[in-house]
């Protein structure tokens, strides 16, 4: 089994993490006030206010003149150009907080681009322990639980443009072996659902669904995230059912004429 690929530290600096996660919000979502910013961290106003103090002072943010925050110039992101990931990111998360309070875990949602996945929204649970939103992170698509989803839709042909030898030449090892690599897809497409164990990060089990355009083009990957130990196989079912009827009403809410 392939190692984990990403690991928290061991020692979280929760205002480095808290700043972070503010700037990829702001970066994905345009605009943020600080009472939405403290809601989202669940941290006080204040906490929020000086987070977003120093991200403006790094030229991170900037505020307009109705006191909201959106993206600086070091983000470069043309903040008001709404994009198909930020409809996406949008008409989604109500439907993952719904799902995540159902379900009592995680939901994530992400996309992919070439060979990795950007996770563009998350929605925690309320569990003490849970899986913390993996917004604005970035992984190896084969890696991943939206990625292989993703990957699982190319044709073989496709699927090797995604990892040509010479893009891997000084990094071989970041290159999955193709061969396992179809088998492991072709499963995916039989079941119409991914269980990743500890694959991404140790201790984390996730499983996840296509959320389909209307037209049946994959857009995204939605899937559920818990600790290992609360996976019960038994609910496998269950909740790649309720992902699916969740990734379903998304698509409805996309579909052109449905607004």
């Amino acid at each position: 089994m392939d190692k984990p690929l990403k690991n928290p530290p061991t020692y979280m600096i929760n205002s480095v993490d808290h700043a972070l996660r503010i700037a990829t919000m702001l970066q994905m979502e345009g605009e943020l006030t600080v009472s939405e910013v403290a809601g989202r961290l669940g941290v006080a106003r204040s906490t929020a206010h000086r987070l977003l103090t120093m991200l403006v002072y790094r030229d991170f943010a900037v505020q307009d003149d109705r006191r909201r925050y959106r993206a600086g110039p070091v983000l470069e992101l043309a903040a008001h150009s709404p994009s198909a990931a930020s409809r996406l990111r949008t008409t989604a998360l109500p439907y993952m907080r719904r799902l995540a309070g159902v379900l009592d875990e995680s939901i994530h949602l992400a996309v992919r681009t070439a060979d990795t996945v950007r996770f563009i929204a998350g929605a925690e649970c309320a569990q003490s322990l849970r899986v913390t939103s993996r917004e604005g992170m970035v992984f190896p698509a084969h890696r991943t639980t939206a990625g292989l989803l993703l990957l699982a839709e190319l044709t073989d042909e496709e699927l090797a443009a995604v990892y040509p030898a010479e893009r891997y030449a000084d990094r071989p090892a970041d290159r999955p072996d193709l061969a396992r690599l179809r088998s492991e897809l072709a499963l995916v497409r039989r079941n119409g659902f991914v269980l990743n164990q500890d694959r991404s990060e140790r201790g984390v089990t996730a499983l996840g669904v296509p959320l389909r355009a209307p037209g049946g083009e994959a857009l995204a990957g939605l899937s559920v995230s818990m600790p290992s130990g609360r996976y019960d196989p038994h609910r496998l079912y269950s909740l790649a059912d309720a992902l699916s009827r969740a990734a379903l009403a998304i698509a409805a809410d996309l579909a052109p004429d449905s607004h």
